[in-house]
């Protein structure tokens, strides 16, 4: 089973937001200073999501521990929302 796109995106910047709430925090404890703590967020966040992207491009090119499917193995059926709310009514 895999998450749909939209999913992933939600869970993308809801984590993202969440790392930034702790670069926040930190950066405030140790400067005492709020207003450098958004500016050090604000460079770790443009900073973060380039990295992670070219990290993730890299890695796209990186075929250690990637296997093909197995031809002639079956996949276990998944439900689709509509099977799933069927499911729950009766």
């Amino acid at each position: 089973m895999s998450d749909s796109h939209t999913r992933s995106v939600v869970k993308g910047i809801t984590w993202r937001m969440l790392g930034s709430i702790d670069t926040f925090l930190i950066s405030w404890l140790i400067t005492g200073q709020p207003s450098i703590a958004i500016s050090i967020t604000f460079v770790e966040l443009i900073t973060k999501i380039t990295l992670y992207w070219a990290h993730e491009r890299l890695w796209g090119n990186v075929k250690w521990g990637v296997f093909a499917p197995q031809v002639g193995t079956p996949t276990p059926p998944v439900a689709t929302p509509d099977q799933t709310s069927k499911q729950t009514d009766q």
